[in-house]
């Protein structure tokens, strides 16, 4: 590739895994980190993901090409500011942050705007850090880039080539249109599943039937909430007006599906079963979005002791990792007494196969 030496500011899950993506397509690409913990640092140069562990923000990233801001956005500011001076002749600052007007503004107020093109490799983990980093957690992930009023079309497409070369999707935005959007389909979800974990608890009883029995479509639907508090904190304060926005309509939403009950109108909830399982069945299941996708599936067995060890047998026997693997003590969907949950779609996809082959009946 044309950019020879790559910055990172911050490595942790995301620039990391950009990083190990990039040694993975061209190893000749010369990388250097900085980030607060230098004993990550070290893991990454070990691992062959960094070649240049960086003390700060020095003359040595006048060498590089491209650097990627992948810190909190409450340090983005003062990076940016130390950065400027150092960039040399036609170098860029990209960032990885998932919400973009704030950043966007920042780079505005400090004439940057000839530097900058955002970035919002759409795809995550529920674990954070360098160490859960890998160089495949954002294939077929949407990489949204958010040019400035700016940015030229050569540093837009230096973006995109990164993008793809470590098998991500491009997709060319405004800051305002991206922020509005994640705000729908992952903001607020992440705040109704929390409220939704939070309502159970305050109105079970004593003897706590409700998470006894919560299972299948609950805890699909709130698998969410456990998401890191530090960073759903940072990314709702960057985007609350378009949150707000939609949450209100949500809530209004809800006050009709509650005046529907009210009436014992039955036509009304049947619409509304029948309009949102239409829109939802044109949703892509090939393309990661902002909600970290979970990849299992259930398997029909009889409860007993050796199903679990026979299950694991045969998977290991081809070789597939199981991320987790344990028993459904609710059916309410029909659902196979084993749960079984893989690290990618990949390896759901083998296994799914491998099992149909012994013919285990098999829910996804």
């Amino acid at each position: 590739m044309k950019e020879t030496t790559i910055g990172f500011i911050g490595l942790g899950l995301i620039g990391g895994s950009i990083a190990r993506g990039i040694k993975r397509a061209d190893k000749n690409v010369r990388i250097m980190a900085y980030m607060r913990t230098r004993s990550k640092l070290e893991q990454a140069k070990e691992d062959g993901t960094i070649d240049v562990i960086l003390d700060g923000i020095g003359s040595q990233l006048s060498e590089c090409d491209i650097i990627f801001l992948c810190t909190p956005v409450e340090y983005n500011a003062s990076y940016l500011a130390m950065l400027r001076p150092l960039l040399k002749e036609g170098a860029i600052i990209t960032d990885v942050g998932s919400t973009k007007t704030s950043i966007h503004k920042t780079v505005t107020e400090m004439g940057m705007e000839d530097v900058f093109v955002g970035g919002h490799p759409m795809a995550g983990s529920e674990k954070t850090g360098y160490e859960n980093s890998t160089d495949h957690l954002l294939e077929q992930a949407y990489y949204v880039i958010t040019p400035t009023a700016k940015s030229t079309p050569e540093q837009v497409e230096r973006i995109r080539a990164i993008a793809q070369m470590i098998g991500c999707i491009p997709l060319i935005l405004d800051c305002e249109t991206h922020d509005f959007s994640v705000a729908g389909v992952s903001h607020l979800p992440h705040l109704i599943a929390s409220s939704l974990v939070n309502l159970v608890r305050d109105n079970d009883g004593s003897d706590e039937i409700m998470r006894q029995i919560a299972a299948g479509g609950f805890k699909d639907i709130t698998r969410i909430a456990s998401s890191s508090p530090v960073m759903w904190e940072q990314i709702c304060m960057t985007n609350a007006e378009n949150i707000k926005v939609l949450l209100r309509r949500y809530i209004e939403s809800l006050e009709t599906v509650y005046g529907d009950l009210d009436r014992h109108d039955g036509d009304a909830i049947h619409r509304l079963f029948e309009e949102s399982g239409k829109y939802r069945s044109t949703l892509s299941d090939r393309n990661r979005g902002p909600v970290v996708p979970e990849y299992s599936f259930s398997v029909d067995v009889v409860d007993q002791p050796g199903s679990i060890s026979i299950i694991s047998a045969i998977l290991a026997g081809s070789g597939i990792n199981i991320k987790d693997i344990g028993l459904n003590h609710n059916r309410e969907y029909g659902e196979g007494a084993l749960r079984v949950c893989f690290y990618d779609g990949e390896s759901q996809a083998a296994a799914y196969s491998l099992l149909k082959g012994y013919n285990y009946t098999l829910t996804k």
